[in-house]
């Protein structure tokens, strides 16, 4: 006899949340044959299976809750955030597009709807979510927070910079957002927050990421009023700060160069692919090395949409190598490659991404950590274009060591793991033009910024386009901006990075020597 549905449900549900996962799925399982449109169960078998490591089928679970998800706000939005996860870019946006979410007056599912928006780069979208909590009522620190963000990325500039300010008078010790206050714009000798952030730093609690976000706050401040002493001060208490709160293996990072430059140690045999449609534009690099101004310039063409930084090509690589996981690649993966249908990498990755050209023959791509995969496209997108930007490497890295990035590049905190990343990302690009030559543009950063027009037409020629004189200012471009330079970035062209370090030349030392051994 079949055990009672709501039994099974309760069962299932305490086994999962035991970590009994094997008794969980089989509960699961077993109540979706008596109530095969039991949505929440098919989403929470999901989560099961992502445990188990079973990627392709926990996808299979997410797409039939969706297909069965009753009009619960809630679970939708469950639903759409575990789409959105695992690469099925589609699914999830018609979830977030269901009208019981879409036409919820509850500020924290606009809010969840708003973030979810935003990871997808729809920053227009999750503004209009973001506005709609607050109409809802919602007002916290947070919530200040990431309303002006939405307000900075969308172009808002000056309200975005009385929302961060708002934030601060709620929220005095959220250091992210006096961050963010610092970059929005140039501070002066009469407009600054200087005195705001030293007091501020007095009650942050020490050794919090807020206390590194203040410290690199007070250093953008003091480097805009010329008290490069006392910013270079603050920049190395800040980096400190994330060296004791992140780990970064440098030595994983050069087995896992090693093993990308043996699996991929010759040109790809595919002639063809099926690619139909729009074009997309790969953007790679390392972050700030210009890559988003190149995008903005790419994104003034006629013929080309600006897609921002995109997940889907990792996360259709695991979804083809069957392995879930949040790294962008790892050794484990990297063994699959002699099992992967690279053919259907490519189908997958155009099919969750091809509708953000909005009617244009090409789209960017810029997710810059995609130098590592470029081995992996020549394999499944052999026609599609790729963009290189190369920065002077002092340059570059200096203007890592002075971001904030959280976890996500942790080697940029620490001279040593700093210029050992960098050596690795070189070694890498050198071996993809040794052997793929073409395939790859390099674009110098120097050279965009200082004869425009000239890279300019370079790149345009190398991706098939013609010519148009409106490249030529990139402030034409109005779309959205998600990246740590998204409000400098609207600025005209200038070549003010180009030996930025130099004022910090004597504590830069170390790192100047390490990059030259």
């Amino acid at each position: 006899m079949n055990a009672h549905p709501h039994s099974l449900w309760l069962q299932a549900q305490q086994d999962a949340a035991a970590g009994r996962l094997e008794q969980a799925r089989l509960g699961f399982e077993a109540l979706l044959t008596q109530a095969p449109r039991h949505a929440a169960a098919h989403a929470l078998l999901a989560s099961v299976l992502l445990a188990q490591g079973r990627l392709r089928d926990a996808c299979t679970r997410l797409l039939q809750a969706a297909e069965a998800s009753p009009p619960d706000p809630q679970l939708i939005l469950r639903i759409a955030h575990g789409l959105r996860s695992i690469g099925e870019t589609n699914a999830a946006l018609r979830c977030m597009r269901h009208p019981a979410l879409a036409g919820s007056r509850d500020a924290t599912h606009q809010l969840a709807l708003g973030h979810l928006y935003q990871g997808l780069g729809l920053n227009p979208e999750a503004l209009h979510c973001m506005q709609r909590a607050r109409d809802a009522g919602l007002d916290s620190a947070d919530f200040r927070y990431f309303h002006a963000l939405q307000l900075q990325f969308n172009g808002e500039i000056a309200e975005a910079e009385a929302q961060m300010e708002a934030c601060l008078r709620t929220g005095p010790t959220f250091g992210r957002a006096s961050l963010s206050l610092a970059r929005i714009r140039r501070q002066t000798a009469q407009s600054n927050h200087v005195d705001f952030i030293r007091a501020r730093l007095a009650q942050v609690a020490q050794g919090s990421e807020d206390h590194a976000a203040f410290e690199f706050a007070l250093y953008e401040e003091l480097d805009d009023l010329g008290d490069h002493d006392a910013a270079w001060q603050a920049l190395a208490r800040g980096n400190a700060i994330m060296r004791a709160r992140t780990h970064h293996d440098t030595d994983a990072d050069g087995r896992l160069i090693e093993q990308l430059i043996r699996v991929f140690d010759t040109d790809a045999t595919v002639d063809t692919d099926d690619l139909d449609g729009p074009t997309p534009i790969f953007i790679v690099g390392l972050p700030r090395s210009g890559t988003t101004l190149l995008e903005r310039i790419l994104g003034t063409h006629s013929q080309v949409a600006s897609a921002g930084e995109l997940t889907d090509l990792p996360k259709q690589l695991r979804w083809v190598a069957n392995q879930h996981g949040h790294a962008l690649l790892d050794e484990t993966l990297l063994a699959a490659t002699g099992t992967l249908d690279f053919t259907e990498l490519g189908r997958r990755y155009l099919a969750q991404t091809q509708w953000r050209a909005q009617g244009r023959r090409f789209y960017v791509d810029k997710l810059p950590p995609n130098w590592m995969l470029v081995g992996h496209l020549r394999r499944a997108l052999p026609r599609a274009k790729i963009l290189h930007l190369v920065r002077e490497p002092m340059d570059v890295c200096f203007s890592n060591w002075r971001a904030l990035f959280g976890d996500a590049y942790a080697y940029s905190y620490d001279f040593e793991s700093l210029a050992r990343h960098h050596a690795q990302y070189r070694r890498l690009m050198a071996h993809w033009h040794r052997v793929h030559p073409g395939f790859v543009l390099d674009v110098p950063y120097a050279d965009l910024v200082n004869d425009t027009e000239t890279i300019c037409r370079r790149v345009l020629a190398f991706c098939g386009l013609p010519f148009e004189a409106d490249c030529l200012d990139h402030t034409r471009n109005r779309s959205s901006v998600s990246t740590l330079s998204s409000a400098q970035v609207r600025e005209p062209i200038h070549a003010r990075g180009i030996g930025e370090w130099r004022r910090y030349a004597t504590p830069l030392e170390p790192l100047r020597r390490l990059l030259e051994a």
